[in-house]
C-alpha cells in the first residue's frame, strides 16, 4: 500500500487493486519469515514485518482501528491454504507521534499482537536496521500488494544517493526517508506493498512509504530509514 504523490499509493493503497511490486519474482516459499500481510475487516491492505513475537513494524498511512486488522503470517501464496499461516488480531496500533500525511514524514507504525506469534521456519523475526541506508548498496524488498500474482514478490533494488531522491521529490525528502529503485523506471514497489519491509544483510533497514506513481521513469520508491527509529521502538515495545 505505498502512498503515491498526487495519486496516493499508499493512504488509499488497499483500495485500488492490482497494484503490486513491479518488475520483481515470486520469493522462494517462506524465504523471508518476518513478512506480514494486513487485512481490513477481511480485505488486502497493507504489509509489515514482524520484530519480535508480540510486534510488527507497519507503515502509519496504514494506520486502521486494531479492531478492524489483522496480521497474517506465515504466507506465501495468499490465496491457498498452505498450513502455514498464523493469524492474530492486532490489540494496538502506533503510529509515530510525529507522522505527517505532507508529505508522509515519519511513516512509521507499531502493531501489538493480540498473542505472541510462534516462532518457526516460516516466521521468524527480522533486527531493526543498525545503521542508515548507504547509495548502491543492495536491498531486497518484498510484498504482495493487490490482485495477482497472489504469491509473496521479490525486488532486488540499490540504495540511490540523497541527491538524486532530492531531484526527483524537492522538498518532499526529509532525513527520515530513502530512495530505492531505477531511474530510469521498470521495477518498484507499488500501492498495496505500503508498510512492507526493505532488507539487507538480515536486518529491517526501510519500510516501502510512498512514490509518485510506480516504476515511472525518474520517480524511484520512497522508503522510512529504520534506522531512526530503533529508540522509540524500543520506548513503545517496553512500555506497552
Amino acid at each position: 500500500m505505498r502512498t503515491i504523490v498526487f495519486a496516493l499509493l499508499a493512504v488509499a493503497v488497499a483500495c485500488s487493486p492490482g497494484l503490486k511490486i513491479i518488475g520483481g519474482y515470486d520469493c522462494p516459499p517462506n524465504s523471508q519469515p518476518w513478512q506480514v500481510y494486513l487485512t481490513f475487516n477481511g480485505e488486502p491492505w497493507c504489509g509489515g514485518s514482524l520484530i519480535n513475537e508480540r510486534w510488527v513494524v507497519s507503515a502509519a498511512h496504514c494506520k486502521i482501528p486494531a479492531s478492524n486488522l489483522t496480521v497474517h503470517l506465515g504466507e506465501h501464496n495468499v490465496n491457498v491454504e498452505e498450513g502455514t499461516e498464523q493469524r492474530i488480531g492486532a490489540e494496538k496500533v502506533i503510529p509515530h507521534p510525529d507522522y505527517n500525511d505532507q508529505p508522509f514524514n515519519n511513516d512509521f507504525m507499531l502493531i501489538k499482537l493480540k498473542e505472541p506469534a510462534i516462532f518457526n521456519e516460516c516466521v521468524k523475526p527480522i533486527p531493526l536496521a543498525t545503521r542508515c541506508s548507504c547509495a548502491g548498496e543492495q536491498f531486497l524488498v518484498s510484498g504482495w500488494g493487490h490482485g495477482n500474482p497472489s504469491v509473496l514478490q521479490c525486488l532486488k533494488l540499490p540504495v540511490l544517493s540523497k541527491q538524486q531522491c532530492v531531484r526527483a521529490y524537492g522538498s518532499r525528502i526529509t532525513e527520515n526517508m530513502f530512495c530505492a529503485g531505477f531511474m530510469k523506471g521498470g521495477k518498484d514497489s507499488c500501492q498495496g506493498d505500503s508498510g512492507g519491509p526493505i532488507v539487507c544483510n538480515g536486518e529491517l533497514r526501510g519500510v516501502v512509504s510512498w512514490g509518485k506513481g510506480c516504476a515511472e521513469q525518474g520517480y524511484p520508491g520512497v522508503y522510512v530509514e529504520v534506522c531512526r527509529y530503533t529508540a522509540w521502538t524500543k520506548h513503545v515495545t517496553d512500555n506497552n
